[in-house]
């Protein structure tokens, strides 16, 4: 074969080789660039809301039912524990500078008291309550209903024996007997309820005649009824409730029962544990929260089942060993004539019963 036909035969093949290169590398995809690995964004923090409450209402009863709030609502809650007379004043002396978002009172006459620092609060939190656990004015509502008693040792008084109300405890057979706790919220406010009932004069009269009568001092109603059952005293003046604890504890042959005067009187006045929030709170909408809480079926059975006190909205039963509040002459009193404590505390000083 001559050398010129070979030449052209080479470069054609040549080319044709470059020209299958060329189609190959515009067929095959390049390799995707790596995707860089992105972090997910952090979602922002949820800040805890803290609410600040004063309270009246002693912690062995109402830690509970708070510690169940903070649970189903995530909002911490710290509780100032303190007398509710102690806190209305520190109240009133703190005026616009406290930090108290709520006031969860033992009775009327510690909001009463502080009534012009609190917010009035919205319908839809009133309106739950039945009207003789409230005022009419809106600025705080009743959580739970207490009762006046007469709570007396079985074994050395037979309820037979015990005054149609409890003036009849002036009478001098009683000299000796008797057991109160006059720096008691409780107590001050039945007081209150006696002014209004009584007038100044016969409950001043009746101050004197019982402290004329050698009563023994206490501190509270849990001590009182302690002191009954040991004979101590023979009768005792707390709240209905405190008794049904011991019977839980003690058994039925804990040896103390109530008595609810015949002719009712102040001392079987209804009584209210109520909270209110300050005008100045910088935490309202949780504070909302807690009354509503307060008020709702699970609270209010709380209440009802665990502290032996009287429900204050409807469709919650009152525990089964309680008198029911129509079988009780309790007399009508509005929670507005609750509200003079610092009226009760001038009497009480003036009679020298508290400093």
């Amino acid at each position: 074969m001559s050398f010129r036909f070979k030449l052209p035969a080479l470069l054609m093949i040549a080319l044709a080789l470059v020209m299958i290169a060329a189609g190959c590398a515009q067929t095959a995809p390049a390799p995707a660039a790596p995707t860089p690995a992105t972090s997910p964004t952090p979602a922002p923090a949820v800040k805890t809301q803290t609410l600040t409450v004063y309270s009246g209402r002693a912690e062995g009863l109402i830690k509970p039912i708070i510690d169940q709030f903070s649970k189903s609502t995530g909002i911490n809650v710290q509780v100032r524990y303190a007398g509710t007379s102690e806190l209305a004043a520190t109240i009133l002396e703190e005026g616009k500078n406290s930090p108290a978002d709520v006031f969860f009172a033992q009775d009327p006459g510690g909001l009463g008291a502080v009534t012009p620092l609190l917010t009035k609060l919205p319908e839809s939190i009133t309106s739950q309550v039945e009207p003789m656990f409230r005022p009419s004015d809106g600025k705080w509502v009743g959580i739970s209903g207490r009762v006046r008693v007469i709570a007396y040792n079985t074994q050395k008084v037979k309820e037979s024996d015990l005054p149609d109300d409890i003036f009849g405890l002036t009478d001098a057979k009683w000299k000796g007997r008797i057991g109160w706790a006059p720096t008691n919220a409780s107590f001050q406010a039945m007081v209150t309820a006696m002014r209004k009932l009584w007038g100044e004069e016969k409950t001043k009269q009746w101050l004197a005649g019982i402290q004329a009568n050698n009563p023994k001092v206490y501190a509270n109603n849990n001590a009182q009824v302690t002191a009954v059952s040991t004979g101590e005293i023979d009768v005792a003046m707390p709240n209905h409730y405190y008794l049904y604890g011991f019977l839980q504890d003690k058994g039925e042959s804990f040896p103390v029962r109530n008595y609810h005067p015949r002719a009712g009187g102040p001392g079987a006045v209804i009584l209210v544990a109520g909270a209110g929030i300050l005008d100045t709170s910088k935490n309202k909408e949780a504070a909302e929260k807690f009354v509503e809480f307060m008020l709702s079926p699970v609270a209010q059975q709380y209440f009802a089942g665990q502290t032996f006190e009287y429900p204050v909205i409807k469709g919650v039963k009152t525990h089964r060993l309680l008198t029911p509040l129509a079988d009780i002459k309790s007399p009508e009193i509005s929670m507005a004539d609750m509200a003079d404590l610092k009226g009760t505390l001038n009497l009480m000083r003036e009679t020298g019963i508290v400093p």
